[in-house]
């Protein structure tokens, strides 16, 4: 079980630290970089030949992006997200491919590790903020702090109330949500796969059915927390640039 539980924990292939900054490249860091290669491969082949009847790979990306044009940047942030969907778009692929990956053997679930999932997390955290101030201004940016009707008196106590939410409990339920669900997913595949290999034989195939079943299941989480992720993404944008 102990060997099984080592698939969650990235195998450090080199230990590298500059200015106080841990640079090293684990599997977790080289998971992601093929993460990236294989987001641009999806959409260098997915643009490679244009045709009016999409096929193949073109087809796909197109049903991809225009789900995440319509659900995740029309319908929750408004006209003014299109200056947002390559971005949107972005998270989107990158999540996705991130979960998938991490449920082939020998692989890792990067999006199991809290230093992935908090970076994209403050990555949206950024946006947000870059968003506001270019919508709003330096004074909207404070103003949204402060609930419209508040009472005057009532302002010390729930204006450091609100900037606690939004600039610790944002980004951490943003961060935690994303690695919680992936890792417990995990985690039940590996204890099927434990008592598949271990279990007595008359029991042996109760387990694997788990982990057929579970597999399965799992494809499914994969692409809802990409959704879910690349939505809260939408939506914290969408409260920048709307007026209401």
């Amino acid at each position: 079980m102990e060997h099984l539980l080592e698939e969650l924990h990235p195998t450090m292939y080199l230990e590298y630290h500059l200015f106080g900054i841990d640079l090293s490249i684990t599997k977790a860091v080289i998971l992601l970089f093929l993460a990236c290669f294989i987001v641009l491969l999806m959409v260098w082949l997915g643009g490679r030949k244009k045709s009016m009847v999409p096929t193949g790979m073109q087809n796909v990306m197109e049903s991809l992006l225009d789900f995440v044009r319509m659900q995740m940047v029309i319908d929750v942030i408004g006209p003014k997200g299109m200056a947002y969907f390559p971005w949107i778009a972005t998270l989107f692929l990158m999540v996705l491919v991130s979960n998938i990956i991490g449920l082939f053997p020998k692989s890792l679930a990067i999006t199991g590790e809290t230093g992935t999932t908090f970076a994209w997390a403050l990555i949206v955290f950024g946006m947000y903020n870059v968003a506001t101030f270019k919508e709003k201004g330096f004074l909207g940016y404070f103003k949204s702090f402060a609930p419209s009707g508040t009472p005057v008196w009532l302002m010390p106590i729930i204006v450091p109330i609100e900037m606690i939410g939004f600039w610790v409990l944002r980004p951490f339920s943003l961060a935690v949500r994303l690695f919680a669900n992936m890792t417990a997913g995990h985690i039940i595949l590996l204890v099927f796969t434990f008592m598949a290999a271990t279990g007595a034989v008359y029991i042996k195939p109760l387990p694997f059915v788990g982990v057929v079943i579970m597999l399965l299941f799992e494809v499914f989480v994969c692409a809802i927390q990409a959704y879910i992720f690349a939505i809260l993404a939408g939506i914290y944008v969408g409260q920048a640039v709307q007026e209401h």
